[in-house]
């Protein structure tokens, strides 16, 4: 870390004290000096990858973290004193300690004020972007606690000294060992007590865990999806085998415990690998899925769907995407990288015609029943590449007033960018999950006909260094040398 990032992150760890002392000052008064609000800065470091997914070893939070801490200096900080930051649900709570953190690595600001990661986002965010579009702002959550509808806990079989014990948990960051954890501040806290259950159950059932090592054993890991509105509840249990011993007697044993639950699968995954979910599923108890309801719509959610693990505030970004998009009932729109739908199905009120494209087959299935149980008539879904797929598209000539794109972290191509240029349509909405892949692809687009007049960032993730971002970008017309290097292949 260079000299410069630690002042910046200084200056404004120092912002922020004097901006809350004179609220809290009487009540300081009685603690030590220096005793809360001041605390030391993380260092960042680089963990993995993917915008959601246990899979990439972190799926509460914990993604990629990069070494590119905002440049301000303190002229700027002080600059921010007269123009605070813009955001929702920010109100200063007192930060809670977690117990986990050092270990897991997965939230570098559980231990702050939330207020502090907002602003601190926001800068980050706002400085990477301010060459393409000024950041409206960062819209956080009023509650940032147990958001995630999302929670996966891997099961190992520990030796502390000279006891031996199962435990649930989530990788130490950068390895394989487990970290015990009984309650994730992020997580949904009913699926953590379902966990915590199932644990317990395991010696009564003698059920063994598994053993990355030798390879022994059955239980692997166990998913818990919460439906946000509905309420619904889906628990997969993770076998290395088909066969779970007295099935039933637990099935039973854990409705008893929690009658909530709504769904209960056992997916197999007998493979040597650090995915997650295997392909065959068996349903124990249920439908098989649960359904949510997001800005009006239902959504069928499977053990392998992709779906926010945020359900507040995607209700807020997509609200946002389509309110940028200004339809008016005569466009037809392109969702690229549709996923299960949601987008494309929030948008089709308000357009004449959309096409859903994903790679992912068994996504586009659920999009498909999506729509259907919506009664959707004006949308389709395509199994395809997102590029290949609108290259084929602007080669046949045709046109779309409305893209919709929200790839992955490691942001879009050249050939989606180009085909989605080669359609002419007036308006681009891009959501990012990763900014730093946003601003490159924002040069690209500015250099080919598209200019950036709006952006919003979203807390999708509280407490960790991960955040949303849409910009809104309008048709030009006038093309500019790329100052991008073309991809080899």
């Amino acid at each position: 870390m260079s000299d410069r990032e630690f002042d910046i992150k200084k200056a404004y760890e120092k912002w922020l004290r004097e901006e809350q002392k004179s609220g809290r000052e009487k009540k300081d008064r009685q603690e030590p000096a220096g005793g809360r609000g001041k605390r030391a800065v993380r260092k960042e470091t680089d963990s993995h990858g993917k915008k959601d997914g246990r899979e990439l070893t972190g799926d509460r939070g914990k993604q990629t973290v990069r070494k590119d801490a905002d440049s301000r200096g303190k002229k700027d900080i002080q600059k921010r004193q007269d123009h605070p930051v813009k955001t929702q649900g920010t109100e200063n709570k007192e930060s809670v300690v977690c117990p986990y953190a050092k270990r897991c690595g997965g939230c570098s600001y559980i231990n702050r004020d939330y207020k502090w990661s907002l602003g601190y986002k926001e800068m980050k965010v706002r400085k990477l972007l301010k060459p393409w579009v000024e950041l409206s702002g960062i819209v956080g959550m009023e509650d940032p606690y147990h958001y995630r509808n999302k929670v996966h806990a891997v099961f190992a079989h520990v030796r502390d000294g000279h006891r031996e014990r199962n435990v649930a948990g989530i990788y130490e960051q950068g390895t394989h060992k487990v970290v015990p954890v009984e309650k994730c501040m992020i997580e949904n806290e009913k699926a953590d007590a379902i966990i915590q259950d199932i644990l317990k159950m395991l010696s009564g059932f003698k059920i063994k865990v598994y053993d990355e090592d030798t390879g022994y054993g059955l239980l692997r890991h166990v998913l818990v999806r919460t439906a946000h509105v509905t309420g619904q509840i889906m628990v997969v249990l993770v076998l290395s085998s088909p066969i779970l011993p007295g099935k039933n007697n637990f099935v039973k044993a854990l409705r008893e415990k929690h009658p909530e639950i709504t769904t209960i699968l056992l997916n197999v995954n007998d493979e040597q690998t650090s995915m997650v979910l295997g392909e065959r599923e068996i349903v124990l108890y249920g439908k098989g899925y649960i359904e949510d309801v997001l800005c009006g719509h239902t959504f069928r959610i499977s053990a392998k769907s992709f779906y926010q693990v945020n359900s507040v505030q995607t209700e807020k970004l997509y609200r946002k995407a389509v309110e940028y998009a200004n339809l008016t009932g005569h466009e037809r729109v392109i969702d690229a990288y549709c996923g299960i739908g949601t987008i494309g199905i929030t948008a089709a009120s308000k357009a004449k015609e959309v096409i859903g494209v994903e790679l992912n087959g068994d996504a586009v299935r659920d999009a498909v029943r999506n729509a259907r149980e919506n009664n959707i008539r004006n949308i389709s879904f395509y199994t395809n590449d997102a590029g290949d797929f609108l290259s084929k598209m602007a080669m046949d000539g045709e046109k779309a007033e409305v893209v919709f794109m929200d790839p992955p972290r490691s942001g879009s191509t050249e050939k989606f960018m180009s085909s989605a240029v080669s359609m002419s349509p007036g308006r681009i909405i891009y959501i990012s999950c990763e900014p730093e892949t946003l601003a490159r692809d924002l040069q690209w687009l500015s250099s080919h006909g598209y200019k950036a007049v709006d952006a919003t960032a979203f807390d999708m993730f509280p407490f960790t260094e991960n955040m949303e971002v849409i910009v809104l970008l309008t048709k030009t017309g006038s093309l500019k040398k790329s100052g991008r290097k073309p991809e080899r292949s």
